[in-house]
């Protein structure tokens, strides 16, 4: 027997229903894709990305009092106060330009105002590896040391010598120390360390990571000395 036709009232109903149903899901997932693309934190390691077209990579997360900054490398972050971001669509801002030093010294710092964010005092490993960061010391030759650079990811080496002095483009640059660990361009303002102790920034280098070479870092003592910073 042929079961009747079902109301048109039913049949409304059901296409309601329907589109409740299978339109709803689509929306929210839209909707979780795009708030979990967005950057929550900004550690050592990060690249940020300033409003007029720099890109720099963050050393070392630092503070003074209540105030938190990252530690850049001078060279890279223009010469003009800049607004900086943690992507670069350049939607999610972090901070401003608070003070920078180049030629003579090679480093800045940026004054983090993002309070949406947090600022661990970590630095990014790559693949979701992390390595906390306790302090800061002068480097020693002789001594281990590891980098993080955008371009080449951790490298690891000896630091070769101290107080060395390097001559840019830009000018000449004092102060500087050297390893053994190979960097390419793309590198600079990556953090160096010795375990959990803070050593420098990348600033330049020679040679590359398929033939070997060498890496100048800025000792990080001398930023958080001359801005009265610490790591925490």
């Amino acid at each position: 027997m042929r079961r009747p036709p079902a109301p048109a009232t039913v049949l409304a109903l059901l296409a309601a229903l329907a589109t409740v149903l299978l339109g709803a899901p689509a929306a929210s997932a839209a909707s979780t894709t795009s708030a979990s693309a967005a950057p929550i934190a900004v550690r050592g390691g990060d690249v940020l990305y300033d409003s007029q077209g720099h890109r720099c990579m963050v050393a070392f997360n630092a503070r003074r009092g209540t105030a938190y900054y990252g530690l850049a490398a001078g060279h890279c972050m223009g010469s003009e106060p800049t607004t900086w971001y943690a992507d670069a669509a350049r939607t999610v801002p972090v901070g401003t330009t608070a003070a920078r030093s180049f030629p003579g010294n090679d480093y800045g710092i940026i004054r983090y105002t993002n309070t949406t964010l947090s600022y661990p005092g970590e630095v990014s490993l790559g693949g979701g590896a992390v390595r906390d960061i306790t302090g800061a010391a002068s480097p020693r030759v002789g001594q281990s040391v590891c980098h993080v650079g955008r371009a080449t990811g951790l490298r690891c080496g000896t630091v070769t010598a101290v107080n060395v002095t390097v001559n840019y483009p830009g000018g000449i640059v004092y102060g500087l120390f050297r390893s053994n660990a190979c960097s390419e361009p793309g590198d600079t303002a990556g953090p160096a360390f010795s375990g959990t102790t803070a050593l420098g920034v990348i600033v330049g280098g020679s040679g590359n990571c398929v033939y070997g070479g060498a890496t100048y870092y800025q000792p990080v003592t001398e930023i958080l000395a001359a801005y009265g910073l610490s790591l925490y």
